[in-house]
């Protein structure tokens, strides 16, 4: 973290010097690189049409940013009671003022905003840092030095690092992996009979490979010498190395399980099934967890799913963030935004102190790039696969996709939901009090009626469902 603020700061102020000392720039001996890095990095201030007086504003505005990134350690602590409400008041004028093209007024709040939030206070304060960001990103062009400086994306071992870290601290992935890998585990069991012992999951995400592990030994623990289970998962990932890893890291645990032996197929996200081989009688199943909301388009969702059912697999398993994000709207994908990354950065201070490395490590590389990608990825240019973003829509609205594409839910079993009320009650050491049927705080379990799916509370937020399903016929 420390390298990337110093360089950050190093290159704004550098350039802060260029564009705002006219004095420096009449110096007879000014090098004629520098005169041209300077009319190139103040072109984008033309496609805004701004008045001169905003210019100033928004260059201060870069200023306050740089300083709120040295990290003050007075900041750190509990928001004065009602200045939370402010930051959010004041975060909702500047979103208001940049979907109605009033510049002036959305980088006066941003301006205020600055000067109020940290990325080491509390929840309202971090949370808020974020959707700063995000909102004066979209005051830049994509062409903006600036703009890729605030949008940079985390390097792949920072964003592992986060995913790893978050894993650890929080039941949210916890929940969705053993809560889908349990129902994969009672669908093989169903069909025990005739499968010849063959399990064969399609991964659509496999990220890392955190889910398998838990069902890898839970297949072990049913297995016999006699009687081996063969686990094959064909996993999609974004690119060579991170598959490569993946397989790695599963072939390796599995090796401590000697009755059952295991495949890993890794496929490049994008890639078409139509090279798919399968077993005679195996139990196919595909996992969605978190893939339908990272398709950028409503037919691309449906393409997938009718792929899907073409498989006919004997179950689907679907795991997503509880939300309604317009993509084509702006200011309501805004304010869902706001209201879901207030519930999980409050549900992160339960986990970990508010001065933990890991937290920052957290909010900064995993949570804080989804904010300003959820805000920015329509942004000037259209979509694009840097600051690509999730598209969350509540279980209703997933359930109407699944019944229209030939898909009818399968009830989750009373073990499934008793195991996840386990998971928060083992949780409970390092977060808040669980509530597993109601209450005002912590985390908690909830049963969905139609489909039968369980959704993971914070406090009055529902922040992800799990659901199962089959393909009709």
């Amino acid at each position: 973290m420390g390298d990337i603020i110093d360089n950050e700061e190093e290159f704004l102020s550098l350039t802060l010097a260029i564009v705002t000392n006219s004095s420096y720039c009449e110096r007879k001996n000014i090098n004629k690189k520098i005169k041209k890095r300077k009319r190139r990095e103040l072109a984008f201030i033309n496609t805004w049409d701004l008045n001169e007086s905003c210019e100033g504003k928004i260059f201060s505005l870069l200023e306050l940013r740089e300083a709120m990134l040295k990290i003050d350690v007075n900041k750190k602590g509990v928001v004065e009671d009602g200045k939370g409400l402010h930051l959010i008041h004041s975060l909702l004028i500047s979103a208001t003022s940049i979907d109605e093209n009033s510049m002036d007024l959305a980088v006066e709040n941003l301006h205020e905003l600055y000067q109020n939030v940290s990325l080491v206070g509390d929840s309202v304060q971090r949370v808020a840092a974020y959707f700063a960001d995000g909102l004066i990103a979209r005051l830049l062009t994509r062409k903006s030095p600036f703009y890729d400086m605030i949008m940079k994306p985390p390097t792949q071992e920072e964003e592992f690092l986060a995913f790893t870290e978050f894993y650890k601290v929080s039941p949210f992935y916890q929940f969705a992996h053993f809560t889908a890998n349990q129902a994969i585990l009672e669908a093989f069991e169903k069909e025990l009979e005739y499968n010849n012992g063959f399990l064969h999951v399609i991964d659509f995400d496999i990220s890392y490979g955190f889910q398998w592990p838990s069902l890898i030994q839970s297949l072990s623990e049913n297995a016999t010498t006699c009687n081996r289970i063969s686990l094959k998962i064909t996993g999609y990932g974004k690119t060579i190395d991170e598959l490569r890893e993946t397989e790695t890291r599963l072939v390796s645990f599995t090796k401590g399980f000697r009755n059952l032996s295991f495949e890993f197929h890794g496929v490049l996200s994008g890639s078409k099934l139509s090279n798919l081989t399968k077993r005679k009688n195996e139990t196919l199943v595909v996992n969605l967890i978190f893939h339908l909301n990272s398709l950028s388009t409503y037919s691309k969702i449906s393409e997938t799913l009718k792929e899907v059912h073409d498989l006919c697999p004997s179950i689907v398993t679907i795991v997503e963030q509880e939300g309604c994000k317009s993509p084509q709207i702006f200011l309501p994908r805004f304010v869902e935004s706001l209201h879901y990354f207030a519930a999980m950065f409050d549900s992160l201070d339960d986990c970990l102190p508010v001065d933990s490395i890991e937290r920052l490590s957290i909010e900064k590389n995993h949570l804080g790039k989804e904010i300003k990608n959820a805000l920015n990825y329509d942004h000037k240019g259209g979509n694009n696969n840097i600051y690509s973003s999730s598209r969350y829509e509540q279980m209703e609205t997933w359930k109407g996709r699944m019944e229209s594409h030939g898909f009818l839910g399968i009830p989750l079993s009373c073990k499934n939901i008793m195991q996840a009320k386990l998971l928060l009650k083992i949780r409970s050491h390092s977060c808040s009090p669980i509530q597993l049927d109601g209450g005002n705080g912590g985390f908690r379990v909830f049963e969905i009626e139609d489909p039968r799916a369980i959704t993971l509370v914070w406090q009055d937020r529902s922040i992800v469902t799990a659901s199962a399903w089959y393909c009709v016929l």
